[in-house]
């Protein structure tokens, strides 16, 4: 099979991995504009889209703009925004079919709308084989969020299903009041994944997983390299600093306008304790242990993981999410050794003791049972 390598990224990884898609819930007037304009003019290199019920809500920066017909927008970076127009099925599809292939898609759903039903069109129409869920993001507005509100049947969805909860306009209340917030939040939901933002200024790789390895396009290449000692430490380095730049950032960085700038230093995880960790083995995790870690050890900073997983029980190579508390693991085949290598993204991680427990995660070569398992 000579063309395996090209067919292999192309054909086998595209339609299991699906466009992964975001979707954004959260009132009127909690910020879901400004992140959806912060999402958009904020990528580099990578092309996103955004279907959105009304234009206007957006106002796009007009010096972004290339084109617009009466669905869609494009803009200089590569990002287009396109209206629903009451079909969300059809939207994506306007989208899926266009020339230039688009990394991620992002759905805002209307101001009171409960996110579940835009979330099954996506795992149980025709989409399914197309797309895949990556995360249900909700804007929570931290100044204006009357507790009985919680009693209305709509914020209780969207606090249910959101994966990570952006409380939002933080700098407009007490630090008391934002306590009181995430208390009653998470009584909703326990343990929930809670960033606070002004100004909807999060980093974007806390909320969106094509940073973290674009979508594994990233892990293709690596494994061509090097399977070996220095990926440790050369990787967490690369994604600290660097996790939106790898593929084509040039040209994109000669036309940034100068009025991004100021949204781009919020773009780097180093700000308020943001960081991703990378840790590598050439040996495989026993199942069980690393569902204990996910169950028991992962700090709820932990925002965002993702990885290629080597189970000891299994000959097959997982891809493993995870979005807030929601993760996915997909079967797929190895396409070269056999490793395990993960990234986590949060806020105040404490590095060595999550190395140390991912380390715990890894099978002990004493046992005889299972050794052999899936290595030959």
């Amino acid at each position: 099979m000579p063309s395996a390598v090209t067919s292999e990224s192309q054909t086998m990884d595209a339609p299991k991995q699906g466009l992964p898609v975001t979707i954004i819930t959260g009132f009127l007037g909690s910020g879901k504009t400004t992140l959806l304009n912060h999402i958009l003019s904020n990528q580099q290199g990578l092309k996103t889209a955004v279907l959105v019920n009304e234009f206007g809500e957006i106002g796009i920066d007009n010096e972004l703009i290339v084109s617009t017909d009466e669905n869609m927008v494009e803009l200089n970076n590569g990002c287009i925004c396109c209206t629903i127009n009451n079909d969300l099925v059809d939207a994506v599809y306007k989208v899926l079919e266009r020339e230039e292939k688009i990394d991620y898609l992002v759905v805002e759903t209307t101001g009171i709308a409960d996110p579940l039903p835009v979330a099954l069109s996506f795992l149980s129409t025709e989409l399914r084989d197309l797309t895949r869920l990556d995360s249900i993001i909700t804007v929570v507005d931290a100044s204006n969020y009357s507790l009985d509100l919680f009693n209305s049947e709509a914020a209780y969805s969207q606090i249910s299903y959101g994966d990570i909860i952006l409380l939002n306009k933080t700098d407009l209340v007490s630090p008391a009041e934002l306590q009181t917030l995430e208390a009653k939040i998470n009584e909703v939901k326990e343990g929930s994944r809670i960033i606070r933002t002004e100004r909807s200024q999060v980093p974007l790789p806390l909320i969106l997983s094509v940073g973290l390895f674009e979508s594994d396009k990233y892990f293709d290449t690596a494994k061509d390299h090097d399977h070996d000692h220095h990926h440790d430490h050369d990787h967490e380095h690369h994604h600290d600093h660097d996790h939106e730049h790898h593929h084509d950032h040039d040209h994109e960085h000669h036309h940034d306008h100068d009025h991004e700038h100021h949204h781009h230093h919020s773009d780097h995880l180093e700000n308020d304790g943001f960081t991703s960790l990378s840790f590598y083995s050439d040996k495989p995790f026993v199942i069980r242990k690393f569902q204990y870690f996910l169950d028991n050890q992962l700090p709820s900073t932990v925002f965002r993981a993702k990885g290629i997983m080597w189970f000891d029980e299994s000959p097959k190579r997982h891809i493993f999410h995870l979005c807030g508390k929601r993760f996915t693991l997909e079967d797929d085949e190895w396409k070269g050794e056999k490793k395990n290598q993960i990234v986590l993204i949060g806020q105040n991680l404490n590095h060595e003791e999550l190395r140390q427990q991912l380390e715990n995660c890894i099978g002990l070569p004493s046992t005889s049972r299972g050794k052999g398992f899936g290595k030959n």
